[in-house]
């Protein structure tokens, strides 16, 4: 774990975080979690079901929504589980993409919410890429992982249009930069 301190310390302190991560990144993220009350929106079809049942066995619980698909009824779901205690784990790339390309929707859930954004990301020394539109990467059996986590991002809940683009942006800059800095740890 890299630069954890901050994200750990506010756990310990029983504040509820935004996790934001890549869709690439989604099979590692339970570790940042380590054993919080998290909630993350899962899609409402067959594979939504999977990631659902998969999250639940690391603790995590899930409402369903996605942005192309019940997207709203999703993101009020978040918002009551941030109220009931949860911390939020949003992958701003999902469902479909732009790979990469963060969405507003995180920003937005933190301006509603008042929670502080943090970037999550890793690298694994030995991994298989897939194909698909995201390139999940797997970490493969006996791989040493580096989980990466940035600088903390918040949203004032007075923001206008143009400072929660600005946030956009600087959260897509951040996750982007993790990647880089959690495959440099491993080179190190």
């Amino acid at each position: 774990m890299v630069n954890a301190e901050e994200l750990f310390g506010r756990w310990a302190r029983g504040e509820r975080v935004i996790v934001a991560f890549w869709h690439n990144r989604i099979l590692m993220m339970p570790i940042a979690g380590r054993g919080q009350r998290i909630c993350i929106m899962n899609s409402q079809h067959r594979d939504g079901e999977v990631a659902t049942r998969a999250a639940a066995r690391w603790g995590i619980d899930s409402v369903r929504g996605s942005a192309t698909r019940g997207g709203a009824g999703g993101f009020l779901k978040l918002v009551r589980a941030y109220r009931r205690g949860y911390s939020l784990a949003v992958v701003p790339d999902g469902p479909r993409g732009p790979r990469c390309k963060a969405k507003l929707g995180v920003i937005h859930l933190a301006k509603a919410t008042g929670a502080t954004i943090f970037p999550v990301s890793y690298a694994a020394s030995r991994a298989k890429q897939l194909r698909s539109w995201d390139r999940l990467v797997i970490p493969l059996p006996f791989a040493r992982v580096v989980v990466a986590i940035g600088d903390p991002l918040s949203v004032p809940q007075d923001s206008d249009t143009e400072q929660i683009e600005e946030r956009r942006l600087a959260l897509e800059q951040r996750l982007n930069d993790l990647e880089r800095t959690a495959e440099a740890h491993l080179a190190a």
